[in-house]
């Protein structure tokens, strides 16, 4: 009796230590897999870098600012094209899915299409009645959504350039609108502390996720499309479960306005950006901040993610574009 006691004890010590060992694996694991260095710094502009994204291969990144996109070589850092059109602040700029075009919207109330190759304007897509703050490709590259200052999203058609849908709804500033994975539904981010979700078929908004005591600056869907993350001017991001719109987690750490947040490729890890002048890395499960990025001496105003996962570029009103690996 007394040795089948020992044996029992001996089991589950031998199961708790294996577990342990198994979970502190693991974390560390995370922690080697996400842990960032300053690689390079782009050093070309006169105006601060409203935001940058990497092409679909890597190879190239795009980045906004007064009045110009610039094209940059990420290998040479160097500028290798200047698309002008614009005639004030860019809000946005970024690839299509397959490279070969690029979006940009801007205070000047114009959305245009360019041709990424020779730098040529292909269309422009005019309606909104003040600042455009983004616009984005469906997952199919065939439609637009847009957000704007005027309190509306609107749909377009790529090839026409016609406006299909006007979303009404919000009460203030609609500062950042997405494509769920499917297509089927967007999410926007308003200053009226809001986040909306809406159908893309019939334009109307399905329900509403609250909880932001401040602007919500951006949102994005996780890769599955199950779940949503949010920033805001509260200084917090908050992780939402899609189908029930119930708040999952809180994630604090900013001292100041978070300008944007996004999941990385693994769906498991967050990366934010704030007017704090940091880039900070989470685990989207625990909410544990895993990394502070730190090197840009003013607020960090874009982010983006490379494919794999490996690389970060971020631009900010330092007048810098900087890469992290």
């Amino acid at each position: 009796m007394f040795s089948l006691f020992l044996l029992l004890l001996l089991s589950v010590t031998l199961l708790f230590f294996f577990t342990l060992l198994c979970t502190t694996f693991t974390y560390f694991n995370q922690q080697k897999i996400k842990y960032f260095k300053e690689l390079k710094i782009f050093q070309n502009y006169v105006y601060p870098v409203m935001s940058v994204h990497f092409s679909p291969d890597g190879s190239k990144i795009v980045s906004a600012s007064y009045q110009k996109i610039t094209v940059w070589d990420v290998a040479s850092g160097k500028a290798i094209r200047v698309l002008e059109g614009h005639s004030s602040w860019l809000a946005d700029a970024h690839f299509s899915q397959d490279g070969k075009t690029i979006l940009s919207c801007a205070t000047d109330k114009i959305i245009c299409l360019w041709n990424a190759e020779t730098g040529e304007e292909i269309r422009k897509f005019e309606g909104h009645e003040n600042f455009v703050q983004c616009a984005n490709f469906s997952p199919n590259g065939q439609i637009i959504a847009s957000s704007s200052f005027d309190d509306t999203i609107r749909l377009w058609d790529v090839k026409s350039g016609k406006e299909l849908k006007k979303l009404v709804g919000h009460s203030d500033n609609v500062n950042d609108v997405q494509f769920s994975p499917d297509g089927q539904t967007l999410i926007s981010a308003s200053s009226d502390k809001t986040i909306g979700i809406w159908r893309v078929n019939s334009g109307k908004r399905v329900y509403t996720l609250e909880g932001h005591t401040d602007i919500v600056a951006k949102v994005q869907f996780s890769r599955d499309g199950e779940n949503i993350v949010s920033c805001s001017g509260d200084n917090t991001i908050r992780i939402w479960e899609m189908k029930s719109g119930k708040e999952r987690q809180k994630l604090k750490g900013h001292s100041a306005l978070v300008k944007g947040v996004q999941f990385f490729p693994d769906g498991q890890t967050i990366v934010s950006y704030s007017y704090d002048n940091t880039i900070r890395i989470w685990n989207a499960k625990t909410g544990r901040e895993l990394q502070k990025l730190e090197g840009h001496n003013d607020c960090v105003l874009g982010l983006a993610i490379s494919t794999n996962g490996k690389t970060i570029v971020s631009s900010s009103k330092d007048k810098t574009i900087r890469l992290w690996e």
